[in-house]
């Protein structure tokens, strides 16, 4: 690597930096909180997808498992995780920082995604819906965390009407 392309790829990263950090006084602009926004929602897009398409397709699925009388363990495991994680996630972002936290909750919840669509069992099925659930806890609370690290508490309500939209 030669000297000019190192100091071109500084010069890149330190704009990326400085793009992406808040002014001196520790607000970010307009845009900045835009393009956050659009990456929280679309993780939030994600759960949201997931809710709807398994509420509406359980019964099917349900069926084709063989495990009609189980169905409500996969949702049961779902809501129960996602309820003990939620808490979990505000108190150890609050500590260590929200984008870890909101990054590993988008991971787990995919790879439980994934695991639920190679389920070939009820069991396996509501298993599978309990990992999902641990990642969906963190999505929607940390999202709602972050906007409100963000963004002065005179904007926030018009930030989060964005979420509810």
């Amino acid at each position: 690597m030669t000297q000019t392309t190192r100091a071109s790829a500084d010069d890149r990263r330190d704009a990326r930096a400085a793009a992406a950090a808040p002014d001196a006084s520790g607000v970010f602009s307009h845009r900045q909180i835009l393009t956050i926004i659009v990456g929280l929602m679309v993780a939030m897009f994600l759960a949201a997808l997931d809710q709807t398409v398994v509420a509406t397709a359980i019964r099917t699925i349900a069926d084709d498992l063989q495990g009609y009388d189980l169905q409500a363990w996969a949702t049961t495991a779902f809501l129960i995780t996602s309820t003990i994680s939620t808490p979990l996630y505000g108190k150890l972002s609050d500590i260590y920082g929200r984008r870890p936290f909101y990054l590993f909750a988008i991971a787990v919840f995919v790879v439980g995604s994934v695991l639920c669509g190679m389920a070939t069992s009820m069991y396996e099925l509501a298993a599978f819906r309990a990992v999902q659930g641990i990642g969906a806890g963190g999505l929607m609370s940390l999202a709602l965390a972050i906007i409100g690290d963000i963004v002065p508490p005179r904007e926030r309500s018009r930030y989060q009407g964005y979420f509810m939209a």
